[in-house]
């Protein structure tokens, strides 16, 4: 057998479902995305490389287009988030690595903490501003309906996955928001398998939000409180 025929056979699997079919490589790439989430949620630095490793299998999923999959819609924003992500979580892969450093070796790799005021409007206004910037882009350059949605996934992504290399609590919050707006829109073009894992993700976050908000009652850093001096 040609070893490339056999290559892209392998590269176009699907798993039939209800008259249609389930690409593989979408369903093997959330189940990276959601083995990254459960390693984000208990804080383990090794949450990093495996969601880069599901990232670089949905950037081909979403780009299905330029792989001979042309019944298959694109949609810019989830392929652009893939290589966002890969570049954030780069980022946040190395600040996690220097943040466990010189800690226990069964501690986490951070202690979570709220982003402020300050970070609270940079992550409302980002979403704003980044969707309503990016929403004409990507209709020129012939992202799926409607468009808007798609630009809103890709910046609450963006938001998200920042805030959690930073180590923020609301990181949590801005992925209920991506998730509300992204099950519709991947189950419109037809990306079943994400859809249903963005509706898991929607779920999960929940759940990580309120872990994030005890961890960070409980694992206050100890700090020395010094008085001044009273008056002699």
């Amino acid at each position: 057998m040609d070893p490339v025929q056999a290559f892209v056979d392998v590269f176009h699997w699907t798993i039939p479902v209800a008259g249609g079919g389930l690409l593989v490589r979408e369903v093997v790439g959330n189940l990276f995305g959601l083995a990254s989430a459960l390693g984000g949620m208990a804080r383990r630095v090794w949450a990093w490389p495996v969601g880069i490793a599901g990232n670089l299998i949905l950037l081909t999923v979403f780009l299905s287009s330029l792989f001979g999959a042309e019944d298959t819609a694109t949609l810019l924003g989830q392929a652009g988030r893939q290589v966002m992500f890969i570049a954030v979580s780069v980022y946040g892969w190395l600040r996690w690595r220097q943040a466990r450093r010189g800690r226990a070796a069964d501690a986490k790799a951070i202690t979570p903490a709220w982003a402020g005021w300050g970070g609270r409007a940079f992550l409302v206004l980002g979403m704003l501003v980044g969707t309503v910037a990016l929403t004409p882009v990507f209709r020129a350059l012939g992202s799926w309906e409607p468009v808007w949605a798609d630009a809103w996934t890709f910046v609450g992504s963006l938001l998200a996955t920042w805030g959690m290399a930073r180590g923020w609590v609301e990181f949590w919050l801005v992925w209920v928001a991506v998730d509300v707006v992204g099950v519709p829109l991947l189950w419109s073009s037809g990306y079943y398998a994400s859809a249903v894992m963005y509706l898991v993700y929607g779920l999960f976050t929940f759940t990580g939000f309120f872990v994030w908000l005890r961890a960070k009652d409980r694992e206050k850093p100890a700090a020395e409180t010094l008085l001044p001096d009273g008056p002699r």
